[in-house]
């Protein structure tokens, strides 16, 4: 297909196809004359993937260009791929001066420690939760995480991980993931809310 097709099919205006061809974050067509060439199928998925860190996982471009690396790095397993797209969605936190800070990361380590999990180290969301942790205990909320661990292991073991197409284009698993994580994450958040609504007026009356 030509440029003007790839994007009336993706809704992405030629001008921005033009800037991720510049910046490598779409692979160029097939040149079929100086200054025509004719794309495919895997060009309308990558557009979608790029689309989708851009608008949904609210990426950098930076960050963006690394996803985009992993994927195209044939060499990477399909694990550390994943793991790329996860830690760029990741909103970062800082470790924090202090002891509540240390003894908070230690606590996260222990669980996943507990827990039997395979996480990283350097995994952004262990500082998350510790952070997180902090907090909680800064503004007396009582900090009880069984219920929400076992909630998020049934979640991702028994439903998200089955909706990644692992055995498809490696652009098409990622895109399935960063859309899963975050829609789905706000479809939870959006759930717990009109839940816990729901709940106040079964116990206090409307």
């Amino acid at each position: 297909m030509r440029i003007s097709e790839l994007s009336a099919r993706s809704g992405v205006a030629i001008p921005t196809i033009k800037y991720y061809l510049r910046e490598g974050m779409l692979h160029q067509g097939r040149q079929t004359a100086p200054t025509r060439a004719e794309y495919d199928e895997s060009h309308l998925r990558r557009l979608r993937l790029i689309r989708a860190l851009l608008d949904v996982g609210r990426l950098s471009v930076s960050s963006i260009k690394k996803v985009v690396a992993a994927v195209d790095d044939e060499s990477l397993p399909f694990h550390e791929m994943l793991g790329t797209a996860h830690y760029a969605l990741s909103p970062g936190a800082q470790p924090e001066p202090g002891e509540d800070w240390q003894q908070a990361r230690v606590e996260v380590d222990h669980l996943v420690e507990q827990l039997g999990w395979d996480v990283k180290p350097h995994a952004p969301a262990r500082d998350e939760l510790a952070q997180t942790l902090v907090r909680m205990r800064q503004l007396g909320v009582a900090v009880d995480l069984a219920p929400y661990v076992e909630t998020a292991r049934k979640l991702v073991s028994e439903v998200e991980m089955d909706k990644i197409p692992f055995d498809g284009p490696r652009d098409a698993a990622v895109e399935a993931l960063v859309l899963g994580t975050v829609l789905y994450g706000r479809v939870f958040d959006a759930l717990r809310r009109m839940a816990q609504e729901s709940e106040s007026a079964a116990r206090l009356g409307s």
